[in-house]
C-alpha cells in the first residue's frame, strides 16, 4: 500500500479549488470578514494613498480606538495584506504599507466604499419608503 504525502503547494492548489464562500468552514470567508470589516476597508482603503504611520492613520480614520486599529493592522498583516516596517531609530518609527495583495484588494473595497458614497441618497429614500409601509 503506498501512501500519497501532499505538498504545501498541493495542498494550497486543493484548497483553491475547494474554496466556496458560502460554506460554512471555508477559508475565504475568514478573509473576505477581515478585508470587509468596517476598520478593514478603511484602512486598507487609507494605505491606498500612502504608507501611514500609526498617529497618522488613526487621525484618518475618525472614531477608531487604538486598539481596534492595533488589532486590525495586525490581522491585515497576518493575511498577507499590509506591510509592518519598523525602522530602529529613536525613538521608533513603524510605517504600514500595503503589499501587492494588499493594493489589489484595496482597490476593490475602494471601489465599493466609494459606490456607497454615492448612493447614500437613494439608500434613505429606500429607508423612508420601507418604514413608511411598514409603519
Amino acid at each position: 500500500m503506498t501512501v500519497r504525502t501532499e505538498t504545501p503547494g498541493e495542498l494550497v492548489a486543493a484548497a483553491a479549488r475547494e474554496a466556496d464562500v458560502n460554506r460554512a468552514m471555508c477559508p475565504s470567508r475568514v478573509v473576505l470578514e477581515h478585508v470587509t470589516s468596517r476598520w478593514g476597508v478603511l484602512v486598507l482603503a487609507s494605505l491606498l494613498e500612502r504608507p501611514y504611520r500609526f498617529s497618522e492613520l488613526r487621525r484618518t480614520i475618525e472614531n477608531v480606538s487604538e486598539k481596534m486599529l492595533a488589532q486590525t493592522l495586525r490581522t491585515l498583516e497576518r493575511d498577507g495584506f499590509v506591510h509592518r516596517d519598523a525602522q530602529p531609530v529613536i525613538p521608533p518609527r513603524v510605517d504600514y504599507s500595503l503589499t501587492p495583495l494588499g493594493r489589489e484588494a484595496a482597490r476593490r473595497v475602494w471601489e465599493l466604499a466609494r459606490w456607497s458614497e454615492h448612493q447614500v441618497d437613494a439608500v434613505e429614500a429606500a429607508r423612508a419608503e420601507y418604514d413608511a409601509r411598514e409603519a
